[in-house]
């Protein structure tokens, strides 16, 4: 792995390859890192096992140039940036390959069309990337491009489950915040979703109390020099605890794979899916076990 952060952002000629291409160019901005904008084409358009059109491969090439030029021309030169035309049988298997090939530390994809402002909607190549991909992924919430780079990172949040544990999660928010030079925030989300007949306060105290002492593990395990806060959210539901929490503008959210996920591989866990309806702020999504 090299010193210089490397961020793969899948470029698509929409608001959606907007979206993603503005908050890589956000977190390199803060990280001093280098974009590697990948736009994948579908390998039948280099002839696939037939042979292949010249002037059709030419005209495909030409325009997916033509794509590059302009996200060349938004990101400005200011951040360091390479563009490149990959082939692959989907997005996802494209992104991932780039991302190896560039030992890159995050892959930027942006949200599905059609969602809310200030949201991210899972759309098809999100959805495999998030249970395919060994790098971490990052979701661009509706609305990305509306950010300038240089409003930077403001702060790094990670979700810290019910669960002790999660250190390569911890590794990567630490490393993340590093890279940005921005504060580390853990929170532990509580919803508090009660049987009948169970008092209501008691409930409340006995699941605080846990997340507690779960955070304070998790903040035992950083290491010395790191600006870090603790916090619970309580709510009725994840989403509420979500509400209850104020956002920076300019933050990112870590949260870890399900356990259901295979080793090194993402798996978007029901409370990240649940947190993604209500985050008005990006979420990355960190493989389980190293890579």
């Amino acid at each position: 792995m090299t010193d210089e952060l490397r961020i793969v952002v899948g470029y698509t000629a929409d608001d959606s390859g907007a979206d993603a291409l503005a908050l890589g160019a956000r977190i390199a901005a803060a990280a001093e890192g280098r974009l590697e904008v990948v736009l994948v084409l579908p390998i039948e358009a280099r002839g696939g096992v037939v042979p292949p059109d010249p002037g059709y491969e030419r005209h495909v090439k030409e325009r997916g140039r033509s794509w590059l030029a302009e996200a060349s021309a938004a990101i400005g030169d200011e951040i360091a940036q390479a563009l490149h035309i990959r082939y692959a049988e989907s997005f996802a298997e494209g992104l991932t390959a780039a991302a190896h090939e560039f030992d890159a530390a995050l892959i930027v994809v942006g949200a599905a069309r059609g969602g809310l402002l200030g949201r991210a909607r899972i759309g098809s190549v999100a959805n495999e990337l998030l249970h395919s991909s060994d790098v971490p992924v990052a979701l661009a919430p509706a609305g990305s491009r509306d950010i300038r780079p240089g409003q930077g990172v403001t702060r790094v949040t990670t979700a810290v489950g019910t669960r002790p544990g999660a250190q390569r999660l911890l590794e990567a928010s630490v490393a993340l915040a590093r890279a940005v030079h921005a504060p580390l925030r853990l929170v532990s989300l509580v919803p508090i979703d009660l049987p009948s007949g169970l008092d209501a306060e008691l409930a409340h105290l006995t699941s605080t109390t846990h997340a507690e002492e779960v955070l304070e593990s998790a903040r035992a395990a950083l290491p010395d020099g790191i600006d870090v806060t603790a916090q619970v959210a309580t709510g009725e539901s994840v989403e509420e605890a979500v509400k209850a929490l104020d956002w920076h503008a300019g933050e990112l959210v870590l949260v870890g794979s399900s356990r259901l996920a295979s080793p090194h591989r993402l798996f978007l866990g029901s409370t990240a899916a649940k947190m993604l309806r209500e985050l008005p702020v990006p979420m990355i999504v960190v493989p389980r076990t190293r890579g």
